[in-house]
């Protein structure tokens, strides 16, 4: 039977010492002058797109010419180029939700690096704990060994490391290796049943067979007292501070803080989500789901000054919240987990789930109250959970077009035509 590949990442703390920060800040930073430059070289050359051949000859001029630029090493420049060119593959794909690439700011982007041969890696365990490789002009560094990596332990999963990527984010450096594992062929149909999921904020998952999936607030009240505390001294020093002058340094300390509380937040949501939809992807074959508008359903209700917008900090608390749960990371996940195990995940229209009985079909806003749904057709009378409700009109849905999906016959956007080579 022949194996199939499957390509993953596995991210791992890097224990650096204070010089090897300053080293891999500095390869960062120069591989985002580099990928700016690229992006005044590519779109502003006497009017027409560079080619790959003319930005490859550009990089290696660069280099021999600037002395900062030999920071980063030849492999991650080319690393550089590469990501640039498939950004605008991304950006040309009329499937792909990618926008126009634009120049990358120094205090939003954030930093890393790119390592793209394993070979430069020599990836060896030192202990139960802690494994070793080499990062290029830096050296031999630690990592923090959290799960066995293909190829490498006895006994582990058969496969290979084909890259990696260093990321720095607000609790340090961290490396992402680049993992390719062989498996069996998935089965061509999960033998699980039918479920829909409703997404929401009371309760995070609501599924049609009546059960719940939750989870416990991302911040213990003791960490939300603390960054309540973080955020209105940082507003206090924010008042200080002259017009137009850059942070002090304890301003800047304090943003350190503020975001690694958030950082801490992030990763005990993702945890949360991969624990749960890999259950879920391992107990049901057909997960079905509304498509929710996101992007839509998080716009500010400010309004404008002709027209000003009412209960504004509602809306902004009703939109934190629904950021804070994460729902379209929550069906990305669901979505290659279900297709691994020969599942799959539906997508159906949202319009009305919440508020129509399942049992006899009668819609009626008001028969929703919270998280209770009555039905007010009285020769049907169903009351239960308002979130079950909606799960089981979600699962009945199934079959009912998507508006706006599978338009033939429309033609590409103007602005998304292929580029021109010089």
């Amino acid at each position: 039977m022949e194996l199939a590949r499957r390509a993953r990442a596995h991210v791992a703390r890097l224990d650096l010492g204070a010089e090897q920060v300053a080293v891999l800040d500095a390869q960062a930073h120069t591989a985002r002058a580099l990928w700016n430059l690229l992006h005044e070289y590519f779109t502003f050359r006497q009017g027409r797109f560079a080619t790959l051949k003319d930005c490859d000859a550009a990089i290696r001029a660069a280099r021999r010419e600037i002395d900062w630029m030999g920071q980063l090493p030849a492999q991650a420049a080319q690393a550089v180029l590469k990501t640039y060119r498939q950004a605008w593959a991304n950006f040309f794909n009329p499937d792909h939700p990618a926008k126009r690439p634009t120049f990358k700011s120094r205090l939003r982007t954030r930093l890393a690096v790119d390592v793209p041969q394993a070979r430069d890696l020599q990836i060896t365990r030192v202990n139960r704990r802690w494994g070793a490789i080499n990062l290029p002009k830096v050296g031999r560094v630690r990592f923090r060994w959290t799960k066995d990596l293909p190829g490498l332990t006895r006994g582990g999963p058969a496969g290979r490391i084909t890259g990696a990527r260093l990321v720095k984010d607000a609790h340090g450096w961290q490396v992402v290796f680049r993992t390719q594992t062989l498996i069996a062929p998935t089965p061509t149909v999960h033998p699980g049943h039918t479920v829909g999921i409703d997404r929401g904020i009371t309760v995070a998952l609501a599924l049609s067979d009546g059960t719940m999936r939750e989870h416990a607030p991302w911040l213990r009240n003791g960490e939300k007292e603390h960054l309540r505390r973080l955020e209105k001294k940082s507003a206090r020093q924010r008042r200080t501070r002259p017009r137009a002058e850059p942070a002090s340094h304890r301003l800047a300390r304090t943003y350190d803080q503020i975001a690694r509380l958030r950082a801490r937040a992030k990763r005990r949501a993702v945890d949360w989500q991969h624990q749960t939809t890999t259950e879920l992807a391992a107990t049901f074959g057909v997960v079905v789901v509304e498509e929710l508008k996101i992007t839509n359903m998080v716009r500010s209700a400010r309004g404008t000054v002709e027209s000003p917008g009412v209960n504004v900090a509602q809306k902004a608390g009703l939109n934190r919240s629904i950021a804070g749960q994460a729902w379209g990371r929550t069906v990305t996940l669901l979505e290659y987990k279900t297709s691994e195990r020969g599942g799959q995940v539906v997508k159906v229209p949202a319009r009305g789930t919440s508020q129509t009985c399942h049992r006899c079909g009668h819609r009626d806003p008001a028969a929703r109250d919270g998280t209770r749904y009555a039905c007010a057709n009285s020769a049907c009378g169903w009351v239960g959970h308002a979130d079950t409700n909606a799960a089981i009109n979600i699962k009945n849905a199934v079959g009912t077009p998507v508006s706006g999906r599978g338009d033939l016959g429309v033609t590409r956007s103007a602005k998304r035509q292929p580029p021109r080579a010089a």
